[in-house]
């Protein structure tokens, strides 16, 4: 398999205010690495605070390493290139409702993001609008619904078809299923890997929910303080976890 995404000693800290007058940093991310290739999916675990979401922030451009490096098919991703980029890996929030803008309709929201992004007309921004919609399993009539109008489930649609509309490579999932029961949470999984299979998608999930990276990740890695303490192959890892952290995660210790 072909290595979209390279991660070479990624690190990432931030200033921490210690009282008026002293300060000290605060280590996020230490010395990351890993590899994404086309049609896996790779999970990230770990506690609250180890670093998850701050990885994937990089990985989007909302924040910028320290040190290291992100490179996407071979090419280095920089702060004055990352709009080059911007398309081949996209992100999945966690609440969907809170990302959408409850003012505006489906289409606009989806058509503003073509507008920034691309550079197609206005009858082929609508072709790939209704093409999303379609391949999230919601109707062409959703178009004209606001947020408000949708279910949880049909939320999660909507911002995946946000997600896939400028037809990524890379789907950052992250926490993107917390918030959805059970059932709900079951079509959405298999719809993101029908899309995988159709697509030849690649995840990288940021859970910590241990089902759901067995059930459908390759490659976990388990993070701990902002470093990776165990990695491997999800059924492997989940099913012989070498590292104390990895077997309180599970609940083995």
């Amino acid at each position: 398999m072909s290595q979209l995404l390279q991660v070479v000693d990624l690190c990432k800290s931030y200033r921490k205010q210690l009282g008026l007058f002293r300060q000290t940093r605060v280590q996020a991310l230490d010395h990351i690495n890993f590899t994404l290739s086309a049609g896996q999916t790779l999970a990230v675990v770990g506690e609250t605070g180890s670093g998850k979401s701050t990885l994937a922030k990089l990985l989007v451009g909302i924040e910028q390493p320290d040190d290291g490096e992100i490179r996407l098919s071979g090419q280095a991703v920089t702060l004055s290139n990352y709009r080059k980029y911007n398309h081949v890996i996209r992100y999945m929030f966690q609440d969907a409702e809170r990302a959408l803008n409850p003012s505006q309709k489906v289409g606009a929201m989806l058509d503003d993001v073509l507008r920034f992004s691309t550079v197609l007309d206005r009858q082929q921004r609508q072709q790939r609008i209704l093409q999303s919609l379609q391949q999230t399993g919601l109707l062409d009539e959703h178009i004209n619904f606001f947020p408000h109008m949708f279910s949880a489930g049909q939320l999660q649609r909507v911002a995946l078809a946000r997600a896939l509309i400028l037809e990524p490579k890379i789907l950052i999932l992250d926490e993107a299923l917390t918030v959805l029961d059970p059932t709900v949470r079951a079509q959405i999984v298999n719809l993101l890997l029908e899309l995988q299979q159709q697509q030849g998608l690649s995840y990288l999930l940021i859970s910590k929910n241990l089902r759901l990276v067995r059930h459908i990740s390759d490659h976990c890695l388990v993070l701990q303080d902002g470093r990776v303490v165990e990695e491997g192959p999800t059924e492997q890892l989940l099913d012989r976890p070498q590292h104390p952290h990895t077997r309180k995660l599970m609940g083995l210790s």
